[in-house]
């Protein structure tokens, strides 16, 4: 599951006849979310640069953000791990209040109309409740403000996590690597925001990741 972390102006949240033919469940209807933090400075590295991007600019000092408050199935429908589109209801009525942990108002758009509107809640108790998942994972120390680039493996970064949050085992978190690349930490989370096992998660099988620093 990718997505794409980009500039762009908010509208108002109407999907088009081709998301629609995409629309997969029920708002309400799933069994857990997967919470997505991302490097932000292993995005802002990457082979292009992104000068114009509001999250790579001159100044902008964002370590983890949030890439997203997915709902997921324990069991694959439709052949789906996850309902995605399922209504076109409208997103928030001032996107920049996310900007802090969402540095992109194209991809608090996204999140809406493709995962938000599948939560059950309307789009201010749904990011309400994105923020107060990423409040829920405290960051360790060393990921907080590097100032400098550090490698480290992907074990240790969970060992790092798991020593940061007492109440999160190994089945509870998977890390992702893209271009050796410290990319993603993600985490299980039951609908009252508690940490489980994870399903089917895909684990980064790289032997140690590079962590750019925070701007």
């Amino acid at each position: 599951m990718k997505h794409l972390l980009c500039l762009g102006l908010l509208a108002v949240s109407v999907l088009s006849g081709a998301e629609r033919d995409k629309k997969i469940g029920e708002p309400g209807q799933f069994d857990y979310y997967l919470m997505t933090m991302s490097w932000s400075p292993a995005y802002c590295a990457g082979k292009t640069t992104r000068p114009n991007d509001p999250q790579c600019g001159t100044g902008r000092s964002f370590s983890f953000v949030l890439h997203g408050l997915w709902p997921q199935y324990t069991q694959p429908k439709n052949g789906s791990g996850w309902p995605q589109f399922c209504t076109t209801d409208k997103g928030l009525s001032d996107p920049k209040t996310m900007l802090d942990i969402m540095p992109s108002l194209s991809l608090i758009n996204h999140e809406w109309t493709r995962h938000g509107t599948c939560s059950g809640m309307n789009a201010d108790n749904y990011f309400k409740t994105a923020r107060k998942a990423l409040q829920s994972i405290k960051v360790p120390a060393r990921f907080q403000a590097p100032k400098e680039y550090f490698t480290i493996s992907p074990v240790e970064v969970k060992k790092e996590f798991l020593q940061a949050n007492p109440g999160l085992t190994a089945g509870m978190i998977a890390i992702s690597c893209s271009a050796n690349f410290l990319s993603e930490v993600r985490v299980c989370l039951d609908k009252n925001l508690k940490p489980i096992p994870c399903t089917g998660q895909r684990e980064c099988k790289a032997s140690s990741v590079r962590v750019p620093p925070v701007r």
